[in-house]
């Protein structure tokens, strides 16, 4: 299978542009050696705040591929003040930065040598952390899991508007999940996309088979935001906590976190909230990274050739 050589496979050293988000206690050595291994990139999490944890996974990360992977940095969630050096120390090159100001960590990191990208949710927060001096930006639209800004835009209005107006590499974020939506990215002037509940529901996500299934059974409306008049919004799973909590403004949805652990890896769906894009309703079969890289590649170039063969 051909590689896609562009900017960002150049700068991020591998064979597809396809990079897996940095799911909180998900997002470890498990799932992203086989996003690398697969020839994407793995992003290690920081999310959890278990930085000893974290030390361990990039350990094995180390162990279980030799391929390229990278560090999210979600600065609401990461308390350590020390973090730019615990990043530094672990001999990372590719860091993303979300949740928080480009301008925290953004120089200190460049300085050391790393490439830096960062997540944004809006063309006033690309042109911030373009400034700021990133590397490349992730333009995450308002149709992904996760946390969300309440002001949020879809991909298909936000992706487009951002690569106008920035000389940079974007990755895509929030809505793909195969071969005819990278193409779509790559047309509306994106060079990679992000996938986040494709991985979760992939075979190496370490998440209980409840979660899983519960994407796979997903339709369009099989998610809700919360928190849709504070910050940050969520969009998460449907179930009975979260209805509940959609209609209630009084709460906030960061609340009812506590038990998280006992729905990722538990399995007790009303536990806690399970993070979802609303990519769920596409999504039937729970299958290896490698084939979801490679069922995506492949359709990727079916698809643009199909364009070139336009008349």
């Amino acid at each position: 299978m051909k590689p896609i050589k562009n900017n960002l496979t150049e700068i991020l050293n591998i064979d597809y542009p396809i990079i897996q988000a940095p799911m909180g206690w998900i997002a470890r050595s498990q799932l992203a050696s086989a996003v690398s291994e697969a020839g994407g990139l793995g992003i290690i999490e920081t999310s959890s705040g278990e930085l000893d944890v974290i030390r361990e996974e990039i350990k094995l990360m180390r162990e279980k591929t030799n391929k390229p992977f990278g560090v999210n940095i979600a600065q609401a969630f990461v308390r350590d003040p020390d973090i730019v050096n615990f990043i530094i120390d672990q001999g990372v090159k590719f860091v993303t930065t979300s949740a928080g100001d480009p301008n925290k960590y953004c120089s200190e990191l460049k300085e050391a040598g790393l490439t830096v990208f960062h997540v944004v949710p809006s063309l006033s927060a690309a042109l911030k952390a373009i400034e700021a001096g990133v590397d490349g930006l992730v333009v995450e639209g308002f149709e992904g899991g996760g946390f969300k800004s309440p002001n949020g835009v879809a991909s298909m209005v936000l992706l487009p508007l951002v690569c106008s107006k920035v000389n940079v590499p974007v990755i895509a974020a929030g809505g793909f999940i195969d071969g005819k939506t990278m193409a779509a990215a790559f047309s509306l002037g994106a060079q990679g996309i992000q996938m986040g509940t494709r991985m979760v529901s992939s075979k190496e996500s370490p998440v209980h088979e409840n979660w899983k299934n519960a994407i796979m059974s997903a339709d369009d409306q099989s998610t809700v935001l919360l928190n849709r008049f504070s910050s940050p919004a969520l969009r998460a799973l449907r179930t009975d906590k979260t209805n509940k909590l959609e209609k209630n403004d009084d709460v906030n949805a960061m609340q009812e976190f506590g038990t998280a652990l006992d729905l990722y890896f538990g399995g007790d769906m009303e536990a806690s909230i399970a993070l979802t894009g609303q990519v769920a309703g596409r999504i039937e079969k729970e299958k290896p990274v490698k084939n979801i890289i490679n069922e995506t590649i492949n359709e990727f170039y079916a698809t643009i050739e199909k364009f070139g063969n336009l008349s």
